[in-house]
């Protein structure tokens, strides 16, 4: 299992506000790199699959349809410690508890529009990187 690599999408929310550029150049300046990126939009089967582990929980249907409204930045980033360094940069999921400076902090509005998703452990970024890209689309 690789522990340099870890999962990302920036949310509706973020695409939809142009805060495409900002997010990616903070990725960037905190030292990870783009091994994998696109533009998409998913379905209501992906994200129903993507967030399976929610199914039970009530705010299912309302992350559903969130997650669907409009495109997202799907991304692989590299770096070492990827998957914790990456939980520091992006902050508390709920903004108003994230740490000045955070992707979070400075994008999000609220804990359901949180801005940014990122892995919460090696294997779900492997699990995660694997639902969006093809092997032949990761370098």
């Amino acid at each position: 299992m690789r522990t340099d690599r870890t999962f990302t999408m920036l949310k509706p929310d973020s695409v939809e506000k142009g805060n495409i550029g900002p997010i990616l150049e903070k990725i960037s300046g905190a030292g990870f790199r783009i091994v994998a990126m696109k533009l998409t939009q998913m379905t209501t089967a992906d994200a129903e699959a993507f967030y399976a582990v929610h199914c039970e929980r009530p705010f299912f249907g309302e992350l559903v349809r969130y997650m669907t409204r409009g495109p997202i930045v799907a991304a692989v980033l590299e770096k070492e410690n990827a998957v914790n360094d990456f939980r520091t940069l992006i902050g508390a999921t709920n903004p108003a508890d994230a740490a000045e400076g955070t992707i979070r902090n400075m994008f999000a509005d609220s804990i359901s529009e949180n801005a940014v998703h990122g892995s919460d452990s090696d294997e779900n970024a492997e699990i995660e990187s694997q639902f969006h890209f093809a092997g032949r689309e990761i370098f």
